[in-house]
């Protein structure tokens, strides 16, 4: 109950957590680089030797980055679509910090740049990262494309603000009771935002394919169906037994917005029950920002070991913000608010698109901050939410 106590004595999650750290402040012994992380005899003359040990070829330089030609080490250079060798190489020539990752949430937001392809984590209604998704609503970001394996509210909030211009999903909608989003239906058929769909299985295995590294996975998914001409899914033969499987290609965010239910300062994160695409969307996007419902001691975090979903060197920024996805679920602390989902298409129903520039007006641009926010929906909703969530575990 402790996060409902922190909400109903008023604090500010934002105000508790300490102020950006500039880049430049870190300990450069607290960076790692790709290319020295992945030769086993570099690290075990390092580990000898230190820092200046020689590399296998008997170089004086082995404590040096190795720096990526031209403009591919830059993480904020766009590959183009489905350039897997740059988009590789911008991965790999992210910046990998052991440091402290703590920040605010109007900070960590402010990392989404115009144009960027978003992955959120969670699916449909779980683990949504809202407190990130109301902050880059509220910077007022314009041309993303969104990606998410079941697409929610979020997709909804994103496409009425005009932030959106493409979304790729496998489903749109709160749940089946809703039915599929209209506000999706009126904004694609109008050509207002263009979808891309594929498969739910498939979704994930394009973001599995970037975590690996390789340039796309077969799959039998799809195959047959009206999808394969949507996404862009190709073929290719089984050069073992000739039989023609779909290869869905790899698929590398600009930014990961992430929910989990606890980390510690350094951005290891822990999530209870099911962890969804998280972990390979956390290795394939080239900045990820977090939103956690509990920062811990690193000591809780190696109590747990088999818990630490997404480790803390992919993580750019991390925020403290309970109820961090409400009205949608967190597994064990507070359930989706269900009431609150039938109010919210009751007035789409009637209203149509019009009804969400409604709620975006008083939930996402009216309230200064997130607390303020939970604030809409009162202490008592918050605690029942967390009693029925609780009745779960």
């Amino acid at each position: 109950m402790r996060h409902l106590h922190r909400v109903q004595r008023g604090g500010g999650v934002e105000a508790r957590a300490p102020s950006p750290r500039a880049l430049g402040d870190r300990d450069d012994g607290q960076r790692h680089r790709p290319a020295l992380l992945h030769d086993t005899a570099l690290r075990r003359g390092q580990a000898r030797r230190g820092a200046r040990a020689r590399a296998p070829d008997g170089s004086q330089d082995a404590g040096l980055p190795r720096p990526l030609p031209g403009a591919l080490g830059n993480p904020r250079v766009k590959p183009a679509a489905h350039d897997f060798v740059a988009a590789r190489r911008r991965l790999e020539a992210k910046a990998k910090s052991a440091g402290d990752k703590l920040t605010t949430v109007e900070d960590a937001a402010a990392r989404v740049q115009d144009g960027d392809v978003i992955a959120a984590g969670g699916c449909l209604f779980s683990r949504t990262p809202m407190a990130l998704v109301r902050e880059v609503l509220r910077q007022r970001r314009h041309g993303l494309t969104l990606v998410r394996n079941l697409m929610c509210t979020e997709g909804e909030f994103m496409m009425v603000a005009g932030a959106v211009e493409r979304v790729i999903t496998a489903w749109m909608s709160i749940g089946l009771p809703w039915g599929v989003s209209k506000i999706m239906r009126e904004y694609v058929e109008s050509a207002k935002v263009t979808l891309e769909e594929w498969s739910h299985l498939a979704l994930g295995l394009r973001f599995r394919a970037a975590a690996m590294g390789v340039p796309f996975l077969p799959t039998l998914t799809m195959l047959g169906s009206d999808l394969v001409p949507v996404g862009g899914m190709k073929t290719v033969q089984d050069p073992f037994t000739g039989q023609v499987l779909g290869a869905v290609p790899a698929l590398f965010p600009d930014v990961a917005l992430l929910h989990v239910h606890r980390a510690d300062r350094f951005g290891n994160c822990q999530i209870d029950g099911y962890p969804h695409m998280d972990a390979d969307i956390s290795r394939a996007a080239t900045t990820v920002l977090v939103t956690a419902e509990e920062i811990v001691p690193e000591e809780e975090i190696r109590r747990h070991p088999d818990r630490t979903i997404i480790p803390g060197f992919l993580v750019d920024a991390l925020a403290l913000v309970p109820f961090g996805s409400f009205p949608h679920e967190c597994y064990g602390l507070y359930e989706a608010d269900y009431d609150h989902f039938e109010g919210y298409t009751a007035a789409i129903n009637a209203q149509g698109s019009r009804a969400v520039t409604d709620y975006l007006d008083r939930y996402v641009y009216a309230p200064a901050n997130f607390v303020d926010y939970l604030d809409l929906f009162g202490p008592d909703r918050l605690r029942r939410q967390h009693a029925l969530a609780r009745e779960l575990t």
